[in-house]
């Protein structure tokens, strides 16, 4: 093969890709891909299955033990006396009405009115000390290093890769929403607009080998061209100008490409923004900051689905600024307002729509952090508390094994930093049985889930969502 060949063909590939999101491709996810496609079952073709996965990533590392919080008088105690300044204070958190088997209460922030609410109506629910693992591992065997450990345990960088790809064994750029929107694309009419939308710019978990996401802003689609079919003066001859360049018939492949590339862009856009724009507004009003507009986007998409043809969708938004080495209980009281009634207005949104028991949306930051203060604020750790939200959640309940937060206790790595009792790959696992995967294709997307969840069971990795 000669080097023009070979670099003509990853031209048109890449250019394709660009274009459509979708390619054709020899892995196995792919195959699986065709496979799913070839089915054409009733559940597939049926006009009312729609499903739809929201990420919300707090990413800086959030401090989840001051965002879901012991509330039992004892508990409450050993969570003062080991996070002293950072402590908030008993009688102003938000009790939650739900008590363990343990008999042990809880509560969250005293700014998550809106998630208690949720919690309280069955519409949410919390899985305790999340995080990334290979193996399980105990405390003896993390400090002898008997099992292998995650890559760049307690960086940013690493920790934050390893949530969107679970991955933690290896750094690769291809994210488990990449991978399950490659399983499903097929079944959604519109092949044009990829099933994975942005509201925060590129990420990884969206990124699959074969797709790409589709990139919006919080008011509509960031795709097209500054000044193209605008009514702004000069704008006629700037739209004739472009016209004649994508018109023009070019003979120089790249050229040709390039142009239908960008011609096929401005047809997704205009597809876009037209089936959005006859979204009528909603009853529910939202708070006027960067989140909850992204969430009210979102909401807008999902209404116009059946426009834009979409069966199946995973939307993504990154909510930054969670890197609370100090300031943390100022910062805190700022920002989780900020999520928990973004949260509490979509989920009133898609109740309105009617769509509730079809979209769950959930949580993810890279750690938790240490439960000892460092003056004033907080460092990097590892496992911490994630909610997840919707009509198919088993709500008002609290997964997995809420720790002990007195130091020095079996998890403890030292400073409060505690190791995980539920990996991220069973975390995952589930959300993507819901959304449609079969049991013996998780190890396809998640390749330790077998570490922590048999295969073919029965049983899901944790039960929190009705599948």
């Amino acid at each position: 093969m000669s080097k023009y060949n070979y670099s003509r063909r990853n031209f048109l590939r890449n250019a394709s890709l660009a274009s459509f999101g979708i390619t054709t491709a020899s892995s196995s996810l792919f195959k699986l891909h065709a496979l799913r496609a070839s089915m054409q079952d009733f559940t597939a073709s049926a006009p009312d299955d729609y499903k739809a996965l929201v990420c919300l990533f707090k990413a800086g590392g959030n401090d989840s033990f001051n965002m879901l919080m012991p509330y039992g008088q004892a508990e409450y105690n050993e969570y003062a006396a080991t996070r002293s300044n950072l402590a908030i204070e008993r009688e102003e958190m938000l009790p939650l009405d739900f008590t363990s088997a343990q008999g042990k209460k809880f509560s969250v922030h005293p700014e998550m009115e809106g998630v208690q609410q949720l919690f309280n109506n069955e519409d949410l629910c919390f899985l305790a000390n999340v995080g990334t693992m290979i193996h399980p591992v105990t405390k003896t065997e993390f400090e002898d290093k008997l099992v292998p450990l995650p890559l760049g345990l307690f960086s940013h960088s690493d920790q934050i890769s390893q949530w969107e790809t679970a991955y933690p064994h290896q750094r690769v750029y291809n994210g488990w929403g990449g991978k399950l929107a490659e399983m499903f694309s097929s079944m959604n009419d519109n092949q044009d607009i990829s099933m994975n939308i942005t509201l925060s710019g590129n990420n990884v978990f969206q990124f699959g080998r074969n797709i790409i996401q589709f990139s919006v802003t919080n008011s509509g689609s960031e795709f097209g061209i500054d000044g193209y079919k605008s009514e702004k003066y000069l704008n006629d001859e700037k739209t004739q100008l472009i016209n004649s360049i994508l018109e023009h018939p070019y003979e120089d492949v790249y050229k040709k490409t390039y142009v239908d590339v960008i011609k096929s862009s401005l047809e997704s856009q205009e597809l876009f923004q037209e089936s959005i724009s006859d979204v009528n507004e909603f009853n529910t009003e939202f708070s006027d900051n960067s989140i909850s507009r992204s969430f009210r986007m979102i909401a807008r998409i999902i209404a116009a689905r059946n426009k834009l043809g979409f069966k199946r969708q995973i939307f993504f938004v990154r909510y930054g600024g969670w890197d609370h080495h100090d300031g943390l209980i100022q910062q805190q009281n700022q920002k989780l307002p900020v999520v928990s009634n973004a949260m509490s207005e979509f989920a009133a949104t898609l109740k309105e729509l009617g769509i509730f028991d079809q979209v769950v949306t959930f949580t993810m930051s890279e750690f938790a952090r240490t439960l000892t203060s460092n003056g004033n604020g907080s460092d990097h750790a590892w496992g911490g508390n994630v909610m997840v939200m919707g009509g198919p959640v088993k709500g008002k309940q609290i997964y997995g094994q809420y720790p002990s937060l007195a130091l020095d206790n079996p998890l403890d790595l030292g400073r409060g930093r505690l190791i995980p009792t539920i990996s991220n790959d069973e975390y995952f696992g589930e959300l993507a049985l819901w959304f449609g995967a079969t049991s013996s294709e998780l190890p396809t997307i998640f390749p330790n889930i077998g570490n922590f969840y048999s295969v073919g069971s029965a049983n899901h990795p944790i039960g929190f969502l009705n599948i």
